[in-house]
């Protein structure tokens, strides 16, 4: 068994060993596993479906339905770009695209190397500043495709 799986089964021991087995505790339990492991491995899924004694339908089902689980892993440097009123107005899709080219990737998708990963919002509360991007949790203001490439390419440089 590989290090990195044996550390994904500790952790999930000391997840489920927290809850009782009924079938009602599954988002709770799916919550916590992403909230650790930043995603839900399939292998995780699995498992807890076992535990709860529901059928890996019924887990897979409730994860695809809530947007709020990923099923793959979250790159260092989280990027997203707002798709508020004002900056759909002010050229958010040209920014969605600039990231999609300058790193390889599509909304919701991660680079191979972990080092990104792209996502939108509905809003994330600075339409004054639109268009805007959120970097992890700092706010880029006023951008431009150009100005945006850029700083994609001096973070990546940061690594």
């Amino acid at each position: 068994m590989k290090e990195e799986t044996k550390i994904v089964n500790s952790q999930l021991d000391g997840i489920l060993e927290r809850y009782s087995g009924h079938a009602m505790e599954l988002i709770p339990i799916l919550q916590q596993i992403q909230g650790v492991l930043g995603y839900l491995p399939e292998a995780a899924m699995q498992r807890v479906a076992r535990f709860l004694k529901i059928p890996e339908s019924s887990v897979f089902g409730v994860a695809t339905f809530y947007e709020q689980f990923r099923f793959t892993p979250m790159g260092r440097k989280k990027i997203t770009v707002c798709r508020g009123t004002a900056c759909h107005v002010r050229g958010a899709q040209q920014l969605i695209e600039t990231v999609e080219k300058t790193l390889g990737i599509e909304e919701g998708e991660t680079t191979e190397d972990q080092e990104y990963t792209l996502e939108t919002a509905a809003c994330i509360g600075c339409c004054a500043l639109a268009p805007c991007v959120m970097i992890n949790d700092e706010v880029e203001a006023k951008l431009t495709p150009k100005k945006l490439k850029g700083f994609i390419e001096r973070k990546g440089d940061e690594k």
